[in-house]
Parts: structure tokens; C-alpha cells; sequence
């Protein structure tokens, strides 16, 4: 039995989906507000709450896999960032010590930060989060291997694909007619087709050489937001017109939103930190340590990903080309 928490999340939706497709027994650690409508069929829930631990024992039950992708990505206050992330992490952690289950922690990039001269960081390189959201991330990293030390510790970058919300915006734009660039040349990231991540985490669950190891799950070839603006308008057949925006003005734009945000007391998703990630030249990471370890290797490359992608979007209504 493997325990999925965010099971009713984007990564965690597809997880399951991939789990249940192979056959594997499947239970969602869910909140009593979640919407389980969606999971597939046969899927257990269990209700339980990660913050002060109630339920996470019956949740536990018959589990010989957690893979926890349940987290917080836009928070109103660092304090909140670090209770969805850490403070999560830890309860479940601690759930878990001395048990002979297997742990698999959904990290990020973020909690790395970016490359500083161009070259893909890979999983021994330091850590430098510039945002409060990768600082947690990293706190979650710090607790995994003090708790639950033969844990694997996957790190994906940006993620894609249907049901995406993120992306999806950077897509809406384009299919708009405009493509927003932060001025200053090229910016290179790393991504993976949530599709891809999906085998990802379960081939890390399953590869017994991957206790206690820590891996970033990434398409191979890096990619730049200008490409991938480029290459959505030649998939919905639309000829954008490109908008270039100065530093100075992206980060008032990050401070308007967290002042809407504040008034609204909805966590948006432009920020100055979120700017300031934007900013920066190199999200890039390596994903050689997991091909080598667990032959894990994301077969889809950005266009095919995008055409998978936008091709829900159009299906489900959210795009219109």
C-alpha cells in the first residue's frame, strides 16, 4: 500500500493516477475540506491532519510506501511557508521513525536555488535558496534525513501539464496574444512533464538502491521562457507580440502583487521574491545521479510536453485557440 499525501494536488492528482495505473494499492492522506471526487476509482482516503498529527496513525495502517508531495508553494507570511512545508514534513516524519516504510519527500529546486555560473547544480552542490519558499523547502530537506535518514529526497524544477495552474498563465498570455519577458537576455530552466515526474517517484519508491539518496527528476535539455513562448504560439497557431519589462518595474509589479495579496488575504502568484526568482539567469539542475542509480530518464521533451498540455487545456475550456 503506498499513502499519497496531496493526492488532490497537480503532481499528487497525476501521481495517483500513475500509481492506480500500475496496479498499485493506493491511499490519499486528505484534509476533511479536500475534494476526493476526482481521485480514481478504488482509491482509499484517510482523513488526518498534518499540522498536529491527528489521524496520520490510521492513515499509516498497511503502509509500506509514503510518497509525500503535500506542500505549500504560495504562502501569505514565512511563518506559513514553514508550517505547510517544515512543520508538515516533520509531523510526518516523526509518524514514520523506527517504521520499515519507505519515505519518498517531495522537494524542489528551489530548495538549491540557482546555478551561479551557468553549469546545472546537481545533489552535491550548496544549497542557496533566495526565496522563503526554497528556504522551507530546505528546512524539510534538514528534517527528512535527521528523522527518517534512508529517505529519498526528489527534487523536481518547474513542473507542467494538464491541470497546471502555474504554467498555465505564462500559456493564457500567449494564447492572448503576448508574451512577458523580464529584460536582460536569455533565462534558462529546467522542467519536466508531470507525466514524466509521476513514473519518476514511483521508480525512486521502488529502486532499492535509492535509500538515502537525494535526486533531481528533470527532462535532460535545459530550456529558455522565451523558447517555450515561441513554442506555444506555433502550437496554437498564434503570432504573440513580445513585451519586454525592465528589472525595476518587474519587481514594482512583485510589490503590487503582495499588496493585493494582503488586502485580499489570497496568496497571489507574482511576489517580489517570486520576481526575484524570475530574475535570476540559471534554474538549471542535472539529472544524471538518477539515470545512473534507477535508469530514470524523463522522455518528453518541452514541445511534445506543451502539445500534451495545451491540448487539455483546449479540451477542458481553459484555452481557446
Amino acid at each position: 500500500m503506498i499513502l499519497v499525501t496531496g493526492g488532490t494536488g497537480f503532481v499528487g492528482g497525476h501521481l495517483v493516477e500513475n500509481l492506480c495505473s500500475r496496479g498499485e494499492a493506493v491511499r490519499c492522506l486528505v484534509r476533511p475540506t479536500s475534494d476526493t471526487r476526482h481521485l480514481p476509482a478504488g482509491v482509499e482516503t484517510a482523513v488526518a491532519d498534518l499540522a498536529g498529527g491527528q489521524g496520520i496513525e490510521a492513515a499509516l495502517a498497511g503502509v509500506d510506501t509514503v510518497i509525500h508531495v503535500a506542500g505549500v508553494t504560495k504562502a501569505l507570511s514565512a511563518a506559513k511557508y514553514f508550517a505547510g512545508n517544515a512543520g508538515a514534513t516533520e509531523t510526518l516524519a516523526r509518524a514514520l521513525h523506527g517504521r520499515p516504510i519507505r519515505l519518498v519527500h517531495v522537494s524542489s529546486l528551489a530548495a538549491i536555488g540557482p546555478s551561479p555560473d551557468g553549469r546545472p547544480v546537481d545533489e552535491d552542490s550548496a544549497p542557496h535558496p533566495v526565496s522563503t519558499y526554497g528556504k522551507s523547502k530546505l528546512e524539510s530537506e534538514k528534517i527528512v534525513r535527521a528523522l527518517a535518514p534512508d529517505a529519498v529526497i526528489v527534487r523536481p524544477p518547474v513542473v507542467y501539464g494538464p491541470r497546471d495552474t502555474d504554467v498555465f498563465q505564462i500559456l493564457k498570455a500567449v494564447s492572448r496574444g503576448l508574451v512577458l519577458e523580464i529584460a536582460g537576455g536569455d533565462r534558462w530552466f529546467s522542467a519536466i512533464y508531470v507525466g514524466d515526474l509521476a513514473d519518476g517517484l514511483w521508480a525512486a519508491a521502488r529502486a532499492p538502491g535509492a535509500a538515502g539518496r537525494t535526486y533531481f527528476l528533470t527532462y535532460r535539455t535545459p530550456a529558455t521562457w522565451r523558447e517555450l513562448g515561441a513554442t506555444a504560439a506555433q502550437i496554437m497557431g498564434c503570432r504573440p507580440r513580445t513585451l519586454r519589462i525592465p528589472v525595476v518595474a518587474a519587481k514594482s509589479v512583485g510589490f503590487l502583487g503582495e499588496m493585493w495579496s494582503r488586502i485580499s488575504r489570497n496568496p497571489a502568484i507574482i511576489s517580489r521574491e517570486k520576481v526575484a526568482e524570475a530574475c535570476c539567469r540559471f534554474w538549471t539542475c542535472n539529472p544524471a545521479r538518477a539515470a545512473a542509480d534507477f535508469g530514470f530518464d524523463a522522455p518528453t521533451p518541452l514541445a511534445a510536453g506543451l502539445a500534451k498540455s495545451l491540448a487539455w487545456y483546449k479540451e477542458a475550456g481553459w484555452l481557446k485557440y
